[in-house]
């Protein structure tokens, strides 16, 4: 009898926890209040452009409020860990980057999410980085940067926005390449590495395309060449690193992605991957997205394996450079 007792309450608390769990599959209203969009950065940034731009187009597309919440620090991570957590619901997403999705957990030790955490929703845009030099370098193209590095090893710096970030990795990946040796310098951001170079404080940077662009086009900085395999068709002038021998295995872009916590339930994936797949087709929308210096990226491509592939490929480059934050 006792057992059977223990039995009922079991199969009873089972049940709790089921219709819990399916609550969500339940309710064919979805969404039916505002949703929230976590960016990992403060305003201003590409993630923070991308995924305002996104939150926009979907609140139209689900007729509900997509409502942004910049949760800035630890390079993404503290956001990204806010949705890891967060109830599988759908009223809690994000898009974000790289460095939160890929890199983060690779170096900073404290990071306590893995991608396993997160449903992915879809690859929404990507565009390269670009290595720029100073005009105090004296250098307009890979050929003359080569040179001057290689004949001075240790003499010179180059800029990121940070420890383990994409652009810090990215420079890393040139130095390995080339064989190079310059001294990393992590600035709190793109805005005070760019009054350095502008100010000829050090001869070298990395920055995102959309972040270089108007300092490169003012004649400010100089254009040493994209980091993605092919030329950006946003910037056909600029040429890809890959195109010099010493570099031709460089291909690193900077990408953001859509993605939920994970054991979001399929009826409400399928509710929001189409809603996103809505916007990346529109033309109006990609418009916009390359005056960012962005492009739409390959939807043919599974989001889950390419962000796999991505953080095996950055796990390469911090074992080799030896990053720790």
């Amino acid at each position: 009898m006792q057992n059977t007792s223990i039995l009922r309450r079991t199969a009873l608390a089972c049940g709790i926890a089921l219709l819990a769990a399916g609550s969500a599959f339940a309710d064919p209203s979805y969404p039916n209040k505002p949703i929230t969009m976590v960016i990992g950065y403060p305003p201003g940034g590409s993630t923070d452009l991308i995924g305002r731009m996104v939150g926009t187009e979907l609140a139209t597309r689900l007729g509900q409020p997509v409502v942004i919440e910049n949760l800035g620090g630890a390079g993404g991570a503290i956001g990204a860990q806010k949705v890891a957590k967060a109830n599988p619901d759908g009223y809690t997403i994000m898009v974000g980057a790289n460095n939160e999705l890929a890199i983060a957990r690779l170096i900073n030790k404290s990071v306590k999410y893995s991608i396993q955490d997160f449903t992915a929703l879809g690859l929404v845009a990507s565009q390269p980085m670009v290595l720029v030099a100073s005009q105090k370098a004296g250098v307009k193209n890979t050929a003359e940067f080569i040179a001057a590095v290689a004949k001075n090893p240790g003499k010179f710096s180059y800029g990121s926005s940070g420890v383990g970030t994409a652009l810090h990795l990215a420079g890393e990946t040139v130095q390995d390449q080339g064989n190079l040796k310059m001294t990393h310098i992590p600035y709190r951001g793109v805005a005070p590495l760019t009054t350095d170079l502008v100010g000829n404080n050090i001869e070298y940077g990395v920055f995102v395309l959309s972040s270089g662009l108007p300092q490169i086009q003012s004649g400010k900085v100089i254009a040493l060449g994209t980091t993605e395999a092919k030329r950006s068709a946003i910037t056909p002038d600029i040429p890809a690193l890959s195109e010099n021998p010493a570099f031709k295995n460089v291909d690193l872009g900077s990408w953001f992605a859509m993605m939920g916590p994970a054991n979001l339930p399929k009826p409400i994936q399928d509710k929001l991957k189409k809603a996103l797949s809505d916007t990346l087709a529109s033309a109006d929308f990609r418009k916009k997205l390359a005056a960012t210096g962005s492009t739409v990226m390959d939807q043919k491509v599974d989001p889950a394996k390419f962000i796999d592939a991505e953080i095996a490929k950055y796990a390469k480059i911090v074992d080799i450079a030896k990053i720790e934050d």
